[in-house]
């Protein structure tokens, strides 16, 4: 096995991937990055197999990054897979593992936070559990993106399943945008 630490951000937001890529290539590593699922395929057809891999959850054009976890699994049995979110939900984190993460990080993340995150291989039993009882708004929060992710991210199956209008249903994703 090669010492090249070999990461791949997928990352449709510019400016964040530039940042995350000169930060990971002063520690070391060799960068790859895509903004969306075509990009991804692109690389890993040409052959990339990366060793670590950061990948944003929700990409431009409602694309989810839960089928770039997906994709980047299949190409790199071994690779770490952290996912980066603004839209954590436990719905997300629990699909995210099931497909592959190793980890699920809500944004804003630095460089240390992710890295940790890749070196972290075992659970930890001490994690304090919050006693703090969840709120009306985010038990429905959690509800609609857990349908969402059921869906393929279909806003209008999601309002369907949820028996909301479908504008409805648009006014409160809008309202949860976090960039």
């Amino acid at each position: 096995m090669t010492d090249t630490r070999q990461l791949l951000i997928v990352e449709d937001d510019e400016t964040f991937a530039r940042t995350l890529r000169r930060s990971f290539e002063r520690r070391g590593y060799a960068v790859s990055s895509a903004s969306g699922h075509d990009g991804l395929a692109a690389l890993l057809e040409d052959g990339l197999v990366p060793t670590h891999a950061v990948i944003d959850l929700k990409l431009a054009g409602s694309v989810s990054g839960l089928t770039c976890v997906q994709a980047v699994r299949a190409a790199a049995p071994e690779a770490r897979i952290v996912v980066l979110t603004g839209f954590a939900s436990i719905a997300t984190a629990v699909e995210a593992i099931k497909l592959g993460a190793d980890h699920y990080l809500a944004k804003p993340s630095n460089t240390d936070d992710i890295e940790a995150a890749f070196a972290r291989t075992e659970g930890d039993a001490d994690t304090a559990l919050d006693t703090r009882q969840s709120s009306i708004k985010t038990v429905e929060w959690e509800h609609i993106h857990q349908t969402l992710v059921d869906t393929g991210f279909n806003v209008s199956e999601t309002a369907r399943r949820l028996g909301m209008h479908r504008r409805t249903l648009a006014r409160k994703l809008e309202k949860r945008q976090v960039r």
